[in-house]
């Protein structure tokens, strides 16, 4: 029998744990609600965070409140590349840097706040709890430098942590169970250098012993293949159809949001690659509709679960590999200074 990989890092998990927020891109709001010169804020992950766009188009991303009197930034207005608060008219730079104070030439030295990196990719603002992020938002490897055509779906919640609705795209046993194709995966993974993203591909024989898995076979040949790609514990890239006949293969993307103590929203995006010409617009907007008719099929046959779960895994067979690896995975990922347990080390370090 397939031995089963021991769940290691327990003592403080960063695994299905409200109180850690792990180091990563998320989604703050669509690039289209933040037009040039304009600045929101919004509650992102627990923070309140503002975002602007400066005249040179960029997005920049601070700590909402003014260190002054704790005004949000986000009332007040843009100013260059810079953001002036509304209340005595601060200005602070993408650092978080106070630049300017009206009433005096001398600026303390503690008149600045909190910046972090911003990036600008598949339609949205995406936010990394650090001044600096090692990576861009998270790709896929075969559409890299490729224009894209995006299509975003609306997001949806579930009463649930986002690690364990991430796991849902690598659980073999449910394909079976729920979804009813009885095809026998085997596992490959792949990790990169920093172990921030880790690849699972999943591969098999498809049966045919029943109608449907007969019709599968004839349209999509004899194998059938797929992989999720995990970044940073909060970003799901899903490539389906690989390597079958027929058809190019399929792009979705799941951004996953903690929104609360075990409640998550999830941002599906759907992406392929622009063709040209007519023909080229068709194949890839019907492409796009596929993918999207995927998402809506495997959506539904799984929310009854996943909106009615409390996870607490006492037994775990050889087919469950894929889960333990996933959780080992993601209790290696670092705690960003949005986590509550962040603050009570230092606390404690103190």
């Amino acid at each position: 029998m397939q031995s089963i990989p021991s769940l290691t890092d327990l003592r403080a998990p960063t695994f299905n744990n409200n109180d850690v927020v792990a180091q990563g891109w998320y989604i703050i709001c669509a690039s289209r609600d933040l037009s040039v010169g304009r600045a929101k804020s919004f509650d992102l992950c627990g923070q309140k965070i503002a975002v602007y766009r400066g005249v040179d188009g960029k997005v920049r991303a601070l700590d909402a409140y003014c260190p002054h009197l704790g005004t949000d930034l986000s009332l007040g207005r843009v100013d260059g590349n810079m953001i002036r608060c509304f209340f005595h008219h601060w200005a602070f730079d993408s650092t978080g840097k106070c630049q300017d104070i009206p009433c005096q030439a001398q600026i303390p030295a503690r008149a600045k706040v909190r910046a972090y990196a911003a990036d600008e990719k598949y339609g949205f603002i995406w936010v990394y709890p650090d001044s600096q992020a090692p990576d861009s938002v998270v790709e896929f490897d075969e559409l890299k430098g490729k224009s894209l055509v995006v299509w975003h779906d609306q997001p949806l919640e579930r009463h649930c942590h986002h690690h364990i609705c991430m796991m849902n795209g690598i659980d073999a046993q449910h394909l079976r169970t729920v979804h009813k194709l009885n095809i026998e995966m085997e596992l490959s993974l792949d990790r990169n250098a920093t172990g921030n993203v880790i690849d699972f591909t999943m591969c098999g024989e498809i049966p045919s012993r029943t109608w449907r898995e007969a019709g599968l076979q004839k349209f999509l040949g004899n194998r059938y293949e797929y992989s999720m790609r995990y970044a940073d514990g909060c970003i799901g890239l899903l490539t389906m159809m690989k390597n079958v006949r027929l058809m190019p293969p399929l792009h979705m993307i799941y951004a996953y949001t903690p929104v609360g103590p075990n409640k998550t929203r999830i941002q599906p995006i759907y992406v392929a690659a622009k063709r040209p010409g007519i023909w080229g617009w068709l194949l890839s907007r019907s492409l796009l509709l596929l993918t999207r008719l995927s998402y809506y099929f495997l959506r539904d046959e799984d929310g009854l679960i996943y909106d009615n779960i409390r996870f607490d895994p006492q037994v775990l067979l050889s087919i469950d590999a894929p889960l333990v690896k996933y959780m080992n995975y993601v209790n290696q990922l670092k705690p960003s200074l949005w986590s509550k347990c962040f603050f009570k080390q230092k606390s404690s370090e103190a």
